[in-house]
């Protein structure tokens, strides 16, 4: 009985055990009978899955089986299509080499012709993309393009037609590029907007607007230059757009449709105020002294120009007038009559001494403007120059154009040196003549003075 009840809690154990995986979190057994029933239960249920299971197996066993079946029956058919298809690939080349060969015979002397038509159209199809006579007449390319086309793939044989209209189509560029015409396109203007405009084609040089502006030519489409040629070539132009007859002057540019090497290098070319700005500080220096100079010079000039008639008139009166430097050194003579030679030749060399600053003012300061200025300009000259160079040691010499540019730049000041310093010496010279030949009418009459002062008392 004490085994019995130690047995007991073990089955009672085992069995819950079993029920609690069998059938899935079944209640627990009150009783060994309920227990035993659920255990037998439990077996059941496992032995009728596990007999699907073994069902579903065969079944995909089977099911497997079929498949690899199919599978080796198909790879066995492509093998014999694959077959097959090499056995007409070998016959088929051999009938290619038969056409080709049968092709040749018969084509004979064409197949030089032919050859001479294809590498013709391909070089009219090239003109065709760069010419201005394109703008007139667009799309001619395409049909050129597909004979090309036709003709390299060796299997059909251009028309008689076909031929006619590459003849008519050089001869239409040949004719075109002789003669000035006017046509409507779609033109593009320096801000991007499209819009229709009669424009005039100069042979295959240039093309222009009514308003006299020239346009570019690039992917098929016309553009206003974004910088016109200035002067007289917008202007002759204008006149030939809008001409009906006659002959006309233009400016044409014979290096290319597309705006032209030559044109492209005036539009780029820096206008003189371009060209003063890139003078900069040391350039705007150079010009502020350089004008202060002229206005100085002008200003003197005049200045002297006045005082010098004045002295000629002074010359020409008995009486000394205060107006004019001779007329104040005369006044000392006629204020002191009766002055021993001596003293009165002292006393008019002080005059024209008094006299002299007056007329020679402003002298020094444009000499020194004069030789300040070109030193001005060497300064900008250098300090460009170690612009330039720093330029280049961060970024390279690879661009000699940009290289060249900061050089001329650079040299701008030298320039604007030159310009102030030339002038301002010939306008010192002239405005020092000036000077000095007054001078030189005081000196003179005050030495008359006292020579004949002299006389008078040695009488």
């Amino acid at each position: 009985m004490k085994a019995l009840n130690k047995i007991f809690p073990v089955l009672l154990l085992g069995g819950a055990l079993a029920i609690s995986g069998a059938a899935n979190a079944q209640e627990e057994a009150a009783t060994l009978d309920e227990l035993l029933g659920l255990v037998k239960q439990g077996q059941v249920t496992e032995a009728r899955e596990n007999a699907e299971r073994e069902r579903q197996f065969a079944a995909a066993k089977a099911d497997q089986a079929r498949l690899l079946r199919e599978a080796e029956n198909e790879r066995t058919r492509q093998e014999e299509e694959s077959t097959r298809l090499e056995n007409q690939f070998e016959e088929n080349e051999l009938l290619v080499t038969a056409k080709q060969e049968q092709l040749r015979e018969r084509l004979g002397s064409l197949t030089e012709l032919f050859g001479h038509l294809t590498a013709a159209s391909g070089d009219l199809a090239s003109t065709f993309e760069v010419s201005l006579v394109s703008a007139q007449y667009p799309n001619r390319g395409e049909f050129l393009r597909e004979l090309i086309n036709k003709m390299s793939n060796s299997d059909k044989l251009p028309r008689i037609e076909e031929i006619e209209r590459v003849w008519y189509e050089l001869l239409r560029e040949i004719t075109a590029t002789g003669n000035v015409a006017e046509f409507t396109a779609e033109v593009a203007s320096a801000a991007g907007e499209r819009s229709e405009r009669e424009v005039v084609r100069v042979g295959a040089f240039n093309v222009i607007d009514m308003e006299g502006n020239y346009l570019a030519y690039n992917n098929d489409t016309l553009s206003v230059l974004p910088r016109q040629p200035a002067g007289r070539f917008t202007n002759w132009a204008e006149n030939l757009a809008n001409a009906d007859s006659g002959m006309h002057r233009f400016g044409i540019d014979p290096t290319g449709p597309t705006g032209g090497s030559f044109l492209a290098a005036i539009i780029d070319s820096p206008t003189l105020e371009e060209r003063w700005h890139q003078g900069g500080y040391v350039g705007y220096a150079i010009t502020a002294v350089g004008v202060f100079a002229f206005i100085l010079a002008i200003y003197r000039l005049i200045v002297l120009s006045v005082v010098g008639a004045k002295v000629s008139s002074q010359l020409k009166s008995g009486t000394a007038n205060t107006n004019n430097p001779l007329g104040r050194v005369l006044k000392v003579h006629e204020d002191n009559p009766s002055m021993d030679p001596e003293t009165l030749e002292l006393k008019m060399a002080e005059g024209v001494m008094r006299e002299t600053p007056r007329l020679e003012s402003g002298l020094t300061l444009l000499k020194i403007i004069a030789a300040v200025a070109p030193l001005m300009g060497l300064l900008g000259t250098v300090t460009g120059m170690i612009i330039t160079f720093q330029a280049i040691t961060i970024f390279g010499a690879g661009d000699p154009k940009a290289m060249a540019g900061g050089i001329s730049s650079a040299l701008v000041t030298t320039v604007l040196g030159l310009l102030v310093a030339i002038p301002v010496v010939l306008l010192h010279t002239i405005v020092n003549g000036r000077a000095q030949r007054i001078i030189h009418v005081l000196n003179e009459q005050a030495t008359g003075i006292v020579a004949e002062h002299s006389e008078a008392n040695a009488k």
